[in-house]
């Protein structure tokens, strides 16, 4: 039988928890550096687009799931769509956590440079050469990235043992409004830079013609995807603790917003710092360094009176960025286990320890890492695209009349969200032929070589062995899983 006794506290507990798991190094790491390598102002056109038909949509349908069988994503497929689903749910909680694995590598640079910003590290001016040759001694320093990526499973493990309201809600309470403030000031004191004007033109001139770049448009749905938390399954895990009366739709457009906002304030921290600091800025942008961040936002407070408190507690909003999207990637891992009859510690110690053995060859290998970021950036583009199936078996207009448009909800959905929904199959199917396209001129004599980390070889290589486990262990996951909800409960009944 599954185990269904934990619960959110509060509705602000949960959407709390949902605005962290959206707000993390996505939008303090990646956003910057991946706006910044498409254009800028094009990528955040398309950025936008893709928030409204790809990730409010998905994760209403995500939340709906979760709801209705009260399951982890293994147990959420099974009994929504069918036993011979299953395996759908399992490639979700698996791209999950593969990112995990690397993403808590992240989280340990981020943990590393609050730890270099308390002991006086930026407190005296330095030019880029200075922050580049720290970020490339530290990422190159195996004891030093594996030790961080140890320390940060070990932080979020602990929360996740403590529980959904003990742990993951008491944290996020705290976390969030933290995490805003700290992200704001540093915006506002980059845009007030010399030269700081630029970097913020760059980021929002809309280069219009750019848009028929089919890589812009890979690289927004794959960061719409990456940063909301949409297709990851998080919201499907989530929802198995919300209350009967939750407003999905509300809750996902506030997820949804708040992640593009808090991400554009990041962008507008870290690009003007760029433009204003860097002797050849767009060298720095065009090379898409996964640094980008740590080099010139540490260089940035060294320039700033107080520099060592200010970059203190700016790492330590990235850390807490991290910390918050880290915990429902362990947390979708959990409740699977869960669902299977482990109790909660069992399965968070199983999920943390092997967590961090298999994010060590990411945190060895900045190359490695790279190449994970890269596969499992698309293959969130199926998990969208496997729950969108699973919507659509289910009856699209059923599900928006009946489980999103509550007679509690405050925000009524139109067929907006039925047609992005059911357009999900040509969105997929485009941008990936799009990107096959690419790809052939970014390798045109080894695409299919899987070692190289951009390659074509290497999704298929890595996508094949993913889908191959999922499909052979359908059936046994399937039994495994005990009952969750009975799916049949009706709206009334929820009144």
């Amino acid at each position: 039988m599954s185990q269904q006794k934990e619960q959110w506290a509060s509705r602000w507990g949960f959407i709390a928890a949902s605005i962290g798991m959206a707000i993390g190094t996505g939008n303090v790491w990646r956003f910057p550096r991946v706006a910044a390598a498409n254009g800028g102002g094009p990528f955040i056109i398309a950025w936008t687009i893709a928030l409204f038909v790809w990730s409010i949509p998905l994760l209403m349908g995500e939340m709906v799931m979760g709801r209705r069988t009260g399951l982890g994503t293994i147990g959420a497929f099974r009994d929504y769509v069918g036993k011979k689903y299953t395996w759908m749910g399992t490639w979700i909680a698996a791209v999950c956590l593969l990112i995990m694995f690397y993403y808590s590598v992240i989280m340990g640079w981020c943990v590393k440079y609050f730890t270099l910003a308390v002991t006086g590290a930026f407190s005296k001016p330095v030019g880029t050469e200075v922050t580049e040759a720290i970020w490339k001694t530290f990422t190159t320093t195996p004891s030093q990235t594996i030790l961080f990526h140890f320390i940060s499973m070990a932080v979020a493990g602990f929360i996740i043992y403590k529980g959904v309201t003990n742990g993951i809600e008491k944290a996020s309470k705290i976390m969030i409004p933290t995490l805003f403030a700290l992200i704001i000031f540093a915006a506002l004191r980059s845009i007030t830079l010399p030269g700081a004007s630029k970097g913020l033109e760059f980021l929002f001139s809309p280069k219009l013609h750019m848009l028929a770049t089919p890589k812009i448009w890979l690289e927004a749905f794959t960061q719409a995807a990456w940063s909301t938390g949409a297709g990851w399954g998080f919201i499907i895990t989530y929802a198995v603790y919300t209350k009967k009366k939750e407003d999905v739709a509300g809750n996902c457009m506030i997820m949804g917003f708040s992640d593009n906002v808090g991400a554009l304030i990041c962008g507008m921290a870290v690009l003007p710092a760029i433009f204003a600091l860097s002797p050849a800025p767009e060298a720095a942008i065009s090379a898409g360094n996964t640094g980008i961040t740590f080099i010139y936002l540490a260089q940035l407070f060294t320039t700033m009176p107080f520099g060592s408190v200010l970059s203190a507690l700016f790492f330590l909003a990235m850390s807490i960025a991290a910390l918050t999207s880290l915990l429902p990637m362990i947390e979708v891992g959990v409740r699977n286990f869960m669902d299977a009859g482990l109790d909660r510690q069992k399965a968070t110690l199983i999920v943390v320890i092997g967590g961090f053995l298999a994010g060590i060859p990411s945190a060895y290998s900045l190359n490695i890492n790279d190449n994970q970021d890269w596969v499992w950036g698309v293959g969130l583009l199926f998990s969208g695209l496997f729950v969108a199936i699973a919507l659509m078996k289910r009856g699209l207009e059923k599900i928006r009349n009946n489980d999103i448009n509550t007679p509690w909800s405050d925000f009524k959905v139109n067929k907006w969200w039925t047609v992005s929904v059911a357009l999900f199959p040509a969105f997929v199917t485009i941008i990936i032929g799009w990107w096959l396209w690419q790809a052939i001129t970014w390798y045109p004599d080894n695409w299919w070589d899987p070692t190289e980390t951009f390659s074509v070889g290497t999704i298929a290589l890595q996508f094949g062995i993913l889908l191959a486990f999922a499909g052979l262990s359908n059936n046994w996951l399937a039994n495994r899983i005990g009952r969750g909800r009975d799916i049949m409960e009706s709206t009334e009944e929820a009144k």
